[in-house]
């Protein structure tokens, strides 16, 4: 349905935004560095997941009614920002930061769930599929839903991929610093930064023009 060279330019430009500094990119290496490399690759399977059905509602054209709602962008952001406050809140309290380390499934499965709302609860990422995706197709190659489908089947296998190995990279990190105790204390600390700090991103976030 796709002809080469549109496949080509669509993953050189997903490319380029995988590695620019985002959301996704941070939620990933510090749950890969606080949980070791099963927490990165549950966050990573977490996105890849919210990716795939945000791929789905735009091809339904379900996100571009919810976009064209006014309200919507403020009520998404904000769930967002409370949502990251509350799993900040939680880093803080938690009995053993490495917990996770021991691949206790109730575990993987929270930094999973926590991906997935992080990711469905980000306005911004609503809009870029809206936006993005669509820049790519060509009417006269097929059905334009299909061809939203393929498109962000190929966004999610490279973003799921770049992202496994970051939380790799980020439980490499949390490997060779596990036997510090200094780091044992520093880990829900670290984890619960970032969490405010993408919160905060969400709530000061304006609506793009």
């Amino acid at each position: 349905m796709l002809d080469l060279q549109t496949l080509l330019l669509f993953t050189g430009a997903v490319m380029l935004l995988l590695i620019s500094p985002g959301p996704s990119m941070a939620f990933v290496l510090s749950h890969g560095f606080s949980c070791g490399w099963r927490g990165g690759m549950a966050a990573a399977c977490a996105i890849a997941v919210a990716d795939l059905i945000l791929t789905v509602l735009t091809a339904t054209g379900v996100t571009g009614l919810v976009a064209a709602w006014p309200p919507s962008f403020d009520i998404i952001r904000y769930s967002g920002a409370l949502y990251l406050l509350w799993m900040a809140w939680k880093a803080l309290g938690s009995r053993s930061p490495g917990q996770a380390t021991a691949g206790e499934p109730l575990a993987l499965t929270t930094v999973f769930t926590r991906a997935l709302f992080n990711s469905l609860l980000n306005p911004k990422a609503l809009l870029f599929f809206l936006v993005f995706l669509p820049q790519f197709v060509v009417p006269e190659k097929g059905h334009i839903a299909e061809q939203i489908m393929l498109l962000g089947a190929v966004l999610t296998l490279l973003a799921w991929m770049f992202h496994a190995l970051l939380g790799a990279f980020g439980g490499v990190f949390q490997r060779l610093l596990s036997g510090n105790g200094r780091f044992s204390r520093l880990q829900p600390r670290v984890l619960a930064s970032v969490l405010a700090l993408l919160a905060l991103r969400l709530a000061v976030m304006s609506r793009p023009a």
